[in-house]
């Protein structure tokens, strides 16, 4: 087993998620960092590269010739790129590196419009290269573990889904404050859409990879509740699913006294499960008529291959490195030309990320018709 090569495109100094993603990448033991257009400045792209030890011949201004240079290089190829830019930005720079036939790890949301992840769609169709998004929860041992328990009938057909997921960083005029995440993300040109495409997208993927249903419609209330803010900062969601359950979806960025509280509630005819990412090593069980139980990540069932071992727990970087492992298995298998093993196949892929656009716009539209019920 061969170290694979990793490029970044974004995450440069100061930057928000890029030392995420190196310290995931870093703790699965099987990618190296040697190659990023880690800034649109080319100052800040030179000195991240020099910042993190790299070949400074393999550090770039911008990702177009990286992608292009990466693709002709002799020896030490690139097998993976991670897109960590601003929102933006991740549908060029993904369309660069299919381009150049290198796999791709894109931040969600996919792209800023639904449009935009089309047309990326069909280009990574016509491309070699595996695509993979970071939807970081599906990472998360308890959560594969919840949807094993729902694909295994075990609370029964699926009637109720709840989700919600609170934030209370933008409660206040926080962008205006010279704060650089706060500033791209409430600014529509780079972020497409506020808190529906920045945590929405994650509440909505949860419950499709929990449940394994699939929403066919819904009808939204948008909110802006900041004065002079341009995107949407609080949604709240009628969800309905092909076979009839039903299901309710909340996330905002201005609740206050809520700091990162993504949290679920599936209810089957024959129990229930609930799982919070503050308590992300438990997952509460009720059967019907039986008593509630909790599972930890020491006490049931084979979905545990993350990086900590039960008694220790997981946290947002495991997560995160669990989709590395599992792009790391998918281009291993690749090339020595067998089939991936299944855990790495529930790594979200484009087709997951075009979902989320879908999720995305159906709410735009159906709260700018006041909550109209609309086609996802």
């Amino acid at each position: 087993m061969r170290t694979l090569k990793l490029g970044m495109v974004g995450g440069g100094n100061g930057a928000f998620f890029g030392a995420a993603h190196r310290a995931a990448a870093a703790m699965t033991g099987r990618f190296s960092l040697v190659a990023g257009a880690f800034s649109s400045d080319p100052v800040r792209a030179r000195e991240s590269g020099n910042d993190l030890g790299l070949d400074p011949e393999r550090c770039y201004a911008d990702f177009e010739t990286m992608a292009q240079r990466e693709a002709t290089r002799d020896g030490i190829d690139l097998d993976l790129v991670a897109v960590v830019t601003p929102n933006h930005l991740h549908a060029p720079a993904c369309r660069a590196f299919l381009s150049a036939g290198i796999n791709i790890l894109c931040d969600k949301p996919l792209t800023a419009t639904l449009d935009e992840a089309l047309t990326l769609q069909k280009a990574a169709a016509g491309s070699t290269s595996l695509f993979g998004v970071t939807y970081t929860n599906a990472g998360f041992d308890m959560v594969r573990e919840a949807r094993a328990i729902v694909a295994a009938g075990e609370i029964g057909a699926v009637r109720l889904v709840r989700v919600a997921f609170p934030q209370e960083w933008l409660a206040t005029a926080t962008e205006a404050t010279g704060n650089k995440q706060a500033e791209w993300r409430t600014d529509p040109a780079r972020s497409g859409s506020g808190s529906l495409g920045d945590i929405g997208t994650h509440a909505f993927h949860l419950v499709e990879f929990i449940t394994g249903l699939t929403a066919t419609s819904l009808s939204a209330e948008v909110d802006t509740f900041v004065a002079g803010r341009r995107v949407d900062d609080n949604v709240t969601a009628k969800l309905r699913f092909a076979g009839g359950a039903k299901g309710l979806l909340w996330a905002s960025q201005v609740a206050i006294g809520e700091t990162n509280g993504l949290r679920i509630d599936v209810h089957g005819d024959r129990g229930s499960l609930g799982w919070t990412v503050e308590a992300a090593n438990r997952l509460t069980f009720a059967p019907l008529g039986g008593r509630r139980m909790v599972i930890d990540r020491a006490s049931h069932g084979t979905a545990f291959k993350g990086l900590m071992p039960p008694g220790h727990p997981q946290g947002f970087i495991e997560a995160l490195a669990r989709l590395y492992i599992d792009m790391a298995e998918q281009i291993e298998a690749r090339r020595d030309g067998r089939a991936p093993a299944a855990d790495a196949l529930l790594l979200p892929g484009i087709g997951d990320g075009v979902r989320g656009l879908r999720f995305v716009d159906a709410a735009l539209r159906s709260g700018a018709e006041d909550g109209r019920w609309t086609d996802i």
